[in-house]
């Protein structure tokens, strides 16, 4: 069970900087601790054990809590006192015992299959989401832990990894991971930022790109990254750079590669902004509601910030009827595959921290790199790391110029396996 339940929170902690179990329980004999890949690991019993919050050498901090939410009278204050020593970088996990498994527990004690002190307090997911917020943290991910024993039929591997993924049966788990982010607001200065714009035949939106992008309040830079046009965009983006702008400072690159998701690595890998955003070049996310990615990200709601097309009626022509049956498709499966709720996977228009990229660019790697659009794998790791996402929504516009780059059977087909490997990779664990 422990190794079950340490290969679930080394999903997340090998991409921080350390791990710190907080208070282990006298039964506790460290063995989860010890199978959890971090690059440094530890135990703390007191506020001022912990390291300095977000972990500036190496990454986040996160602390570990194995069962103490299931024995601690205050779970609210625990959260909170816990609460000033992190900062928006950190994240809590917590090992939950099941609340509808109570009964199992003090069977379990009867019988000598386990050992130590019940637990007192068992608690159901809304318990915990309220909690959570009372004590000034969102919850981004819970996950079921089901354990069955090896020797059933030899299949007791495969079956603690499909168990979970199964709506009904998933209730059934002995524990649940929870991921707790401490919801802080951005304070003082506000944060720069890089706005890619990804462009292909999108010459006629250049120039409306940069006059519609409003004041934002902070110093921006906008990178253009153009790939392989045919109808003068490169040369409309260099005479743009060349007439400079009064706002903002400009770069201008060109793809050796192919696809928007290349596109925005380019981007993303020339950069100097505190934060990161994408913006289509066809402008059918208008930039003027920038702003409101950047206050989402300001007021601390989320740390990847993802625009919805879905919300709001679209212009007539803006998506044709089956390419928005896909998105809502898309968007149901990836929200099962991460365990997360997403409105909208495809929306090109995302916001995020460039420091928060880098470790999602460690995780792409490891996960590979095979996303022809961007939008995946930029959302998968935001899941998977517990970012916390929020969706903006926009008023999804028509294109006025060029066509659309989108071939709907074809890439179609490709998200499709995208999310098979999803599935197998992040929801069962499996290369």
């Amino acid at each position: 069970m422990n190794r079950l339940i340490a290969a679930e929170v080394s999903t997340l902690t090998r991409y921080c900087g350390r791990v710190v179990q907080w208070c282990p329980r006298d039964e506790d004999p460290g063995y989860l601790l010890s199978r959890i890949v971090s690059p440094h690991a530890s135990v703390a019993t007191r506020l001022e054990d912990l390291p300095d919050a977000g972990g500036s050498a190496g990454g986040p901090t996160v602390i570990l809590l194995n069962g103490n939410l299931n024995h601690h009278y205050d779970i609210q204050g625990l959260l909170e006192e816990l609460g000033t020593a992190l900062d928006r970088s950190s994240r809590i996990i917590a090992v939950v015992y099941n609340s509808y498994l109570r009964a199992v527990y003090v069977l379990a004690n009867w019988l000598g299959m386990r050992h130590g002190e019940l637990p007192t307090t068992f608690l159901t997911e809304r318990d915990l989401e309220s909690l959570a917020a009372l004590a000034g943290y969102s919850m981004v991910r819970i996950r079921p832990a089901v354990y069955v024993p090896w020797a059933l039929l030899g299949l007791g591997t495969l079956l603690n990894k499909v168990l979970p993924t199964i709506p009904l049966v998933r209730k059934l788990g002995f524990a649940s991971l929870v991921v707790l982010r401490p919801i802080r607001p951005v304070t003082g200065r506000k944060p720069s930022l890089s706005i890619v714009i990804p462009a292909r035949n999108e010459r006629a939106n250049i120039e409306s790109a940069l006059a519609r992008i409003p004041d934002l309040g902070t110093e921006v830079e906008i990178i253009f990254v153009e790939g392989h046009s045919t109808d003068g965009t490169w040369e409309e983006i260099q005479a743009a750079v060349v007439r400079g702008s009064p706002r903002f400072k400009l770069q201008a690159h060109r793809q050796t590669g192919t696809g928007k998701s290349d596109a925005v690595r380019l981007g993303f890998s020339r950069a100097t902004g505190d934060l990161l955003v994408v913006l289509d070049a066809d402008l059918s996310v208008p930039p003027e509601l920038l702003g409101r990615f950047l206050a989402a990200y300001g007021a601390g709601l989320a740390d990847f910030v993802n625009g919805t097309r879905l919300a709001y009626p679209m212009e007539a022509q803006a998506m044709r009827f089956l390419n928005r049956l896909g998105n809502v498709f898309f968007a149901r499966a990836l929200s099962w595959v991460t365990d997360a709720r997403l409105g909208d996977v495809l929306c090109g228009t995302k916001l995020m921290a460039r420091r928060d990229y880098l470790r999602m660019a460690e995780w792409r790697r490891d996960f590979g790199e095979f996303d022809p659009f961007g939008d995946f794998e930029l959302l998968f790791p935001a899941a998977v790391l517990g970012l916390g996402i929020v969706d903006v929504p926009v008023r999804y516009r028509a294109r006025t110029y060029g066509s659309t780059n989108i071939r709907r059977f074809r890439h179609g087909a490709q998200l499709l396996r995208m999310v098979a490997i999803g599935w197998l990779r992040i929801k069962l664990g499996r290369s």
